[in-house]
């Protein structure tokens, strides 16, 4: 059965270790609407002062960013073309890094999710930031809530076979930080977002004995 994953999940590790280390967890969201779960699939990670492309760049403190510089599990709900995305404060106080989730894997609850996202299923469902939010019920509400006394919380859950490195999704204009390598994917998995994938064996995770 998979656990429930604690604060102990962030220590020790850097953002982009947590970013690759996110990968095959179960994001889990508990509503009126039942229990929504899928594996995480891609994220990006953003470093804080010295990434152009986060939004602590230059460590910005301002009513959206706040919440980036407290401690690591806060939730980073913020909208964008009236999409929520979600993302995970990574580091120790004071620190301003986070991860974004990008694309989901769905485990349960799928049809509510289609109707959640009027009608859109198959990968369409949640291959995409905003549409796994849509998805799971997942709103700015959320903004600053932590990932160990909340509805949204992770679990345990599968180990991918081959992960990718590649550079983030939508930062054009961002000088070096454009071209950063900080988008993680499970290879081969059907989910992830932009170009249709060509799934692999077992959608890209490892088959256990």
């Amino acid at each position: 059965m998979e656990s429930k994953i604690t604060a102990a999940f962030f220590q020790n590790r850097t953002t982009i270790e947590v970013a690759r280390d996110l990968l095959g967890t179960e994001l889990v969201h508990i509503t009126p609407q039942g229990e929504f779960a899928g594996y995480i699939v891609e994220t990006e990670a953003y470093l804080g002062p010295t990434d152009q492309a986060a939004h602590s760049f230059r460590s910005l403190r301002t009513k959206r960013t706040e919440i980036m510089f407290h401690e690591p599990g806060r939730i980073y709900t913020y909208q964008m073309h009236r999409q929520v995305l979600l993302n995970f404060i990574t580091m120790a106080e004071g620190i301003p890094e986070a991860v974004l989730i990008r694309a989901i894997e769905p485990y349960t609850n799928e049809l509510q999710m289609e109707a959640n996202r009027n009608g859109k299923h198959g990968i369409e469902l949640t291959n995409g930031p905003g549409k796994l939010t849509q998805a799971m019920g997942i709103k700015m509400d959320d903004y600053g809530k932590s990932l160990f006394d909340h509805s949204i919380f992770l679990r345990s859950g599968k180990t991918p076979a081959v992960i990718a490195m590649s550079s983030r999704i939508g930062v054009p204009n961002k000088g070096m930080a454009t071209h950063y390598p900080l988008r993680f994917t499970v290879a081969g998995n059907p989910y992830l977002s932009g170009k249709k994938q060509l799934a692999t064996a077992n959608n890209g995770w490892l088959e256990l004995p």
